[in-house]
């Protein structure tokens, strides 16, 4: 992707964290069938390979896996936070005017070579992270076990799983670090001001260097 110097966010654990906390990512594959994006919860497994090792499954009638066979290179992207920045939130829109609009964004793209795995006891291993990482944080977290085994095990037979081995991963945090400061403080209070952005607020906050710690 398109990485300008200021946004690149090269640092390993900050790139695995981004995907933890947004997991359902965007697999997207370029095979016979042409090219194809499915949106799939994956599970990170950071000490299985160098970079990370990403594990999910899909459905056996998406045929997206047909396209992987063994050790086809796919992408894997993941959103976090983003938002519209308005340049209404800009000092500079009443020093100069010269502002435009933009958004702001962190997000992170895995590059490697993919596998196909029809392993049943691979595939229940995957059902049971992949939960366990959801309903973990639950009061009364739901579990693979909760459910009769010959239904999991029937369920089972209508998905298939994939690993991939990352080669490479490359993360990009556009959050107003390229304005002024006073410009990156406009944008922190204006998002304030908008529903669901404290994550966001955070980065600018963080990127920008205004944390006050």
């Amino acid at each position: 992707m398109y990485q300008p110097p200021h946004f690149r966010e090269d640092d390993l654990d900050t790139q695995h964290a981004l995907v933890r906390a947004h997991p359902l990512g965007l697999l997207i594959t370029a095979g016979e069938s042409g090219l194809i994006a499915n949106p799939v919860p994956f599970l990170l497994d950071a000490a299985a390979s160098q970079k990370g090792t990403l594990r999910l499954h899909v459905a056996r009638a998406n045929g997206q896996w047909r396209d992987i066979g063994a050790g086809a290179e796919v992408l894997a992207v993941f959103q976090g936070a983003n938002s519209y920045v308005t340049p209404s939130w800009y000092k500079t829109k009443q020093e100069t005017g010269k502002v435009v609009p933009t958004w702001n964004y962190a997000i992170v793209q895995a590059k490697g070579s993919a596998r196909v795995i029809e392993d049943a006891n691979w595939l229940l291993a995957q059902i049971t992270a992949i939960t366990r990482q959801q309903e973990g944080a639950r009061e009364k977290p739901w579990a693979v076990g909760d459910a009769p085994d010959d239904f999991i095990r029937a369920q089972m037979k209508g998905i298939v799983g994939i690993e991939i081995e990352i080669s490479s991963i490359e993360g990009k945090w556009k959050v107003s670090q390229n304005r002024p400061v006073a410009d990156r403080q406009g944008v922190a209070v204006g998002l304030g001001e908008m529903p669901d952005q404290a994550e966001m607020i955070d980065l600018v906050r963080h990127y920008g260097g205004l944390t006050t710690e």
